[in-house]
């Protein structure tokens, strides 16, 4: 078998084309500072970390990465799959904040309370406008804490209401039809006896 010039130069531009399209699909993943993905969630980002105040702690550090191209901003939702609140059917909101810029490559951890984040970002939570860390009982199961980050191809025109629910559903409504990407990750926990 003869291999030619030519044959050699279109395998290795086949190959260089390759390379591209797959550097230009890769996965757009988060992580997050301190815990693995499924893994338990320090205490130090839960309610019950010393200091928290009720229905407070200290967020964590989180990371993504490849975002698609295109992406105007992101938003971030937070919420406990274990728990309803007044026994319906959607989940406990434990942070959602939305409007991130698309040029953010993650939040910091110890994010403030108030209307805006430093990053000009809007958050609320079941607490108010602030990150509500882990919070399931000592005597019951861990529950699991979903974390998703979405990127989309616009910003989301919503502002917060008193109602943490009906903001998150907004949020997510006017997210249809603009989300370029999305990661998840997953936490566990429950209070220490």
């Amino acid at each position: 078998m003869r291999i030619t010039f030519k044959s050699l130069a279109l395998l290795f531009f086949t190959m260089i084309g390759f390379t591209s399209a797959q550097a230009q699909t890769a996965a757009f993943t988060m992580s997050i500072d301190g815990f693995g993905d499924g893994d338990d969630i320090p205490v130090r980002f839960s309610q019950a970390a010393e200091g928290a105040l009720p229905g407070g702690g200290t967020s964590p550090a989180i990371r993504w990465e490849n975002a698609p191209a295109g992406t105007q901003s992101f938003v971030v939702n937070m919420m406990d799959l274990d728990f309803a609140p007044n026994r319906g059917t959607r989940t406990q909101v434990h942070w959602v904040v939305w409007n991130v810029p698309g040029s953010a490559m993650g939040l910091d951890g110890n994010q403030p309370q108030g209307d805006s984040l430093p990053n000009g970002a809007s958050q609320i939570s079941a607490t108010g406008r602030v990150y509500r860390g882990p919070g399931a009982g000592a005597s019951g199961p861990k529950h699991h804490y979903l974390f998703e980050v979405y990127a989309l191809d616009t910003t989301v025109s919503v502002m917060a209401s008193d109602d943490p629910i009906a903001t998150r559903d907004a949020v997510l409504a006017a997210m249809e039809g603009h989300v370029l990407g999305k990661s998840a990750y997953m936490g566990m926990f429950r209070r220490p006896q």
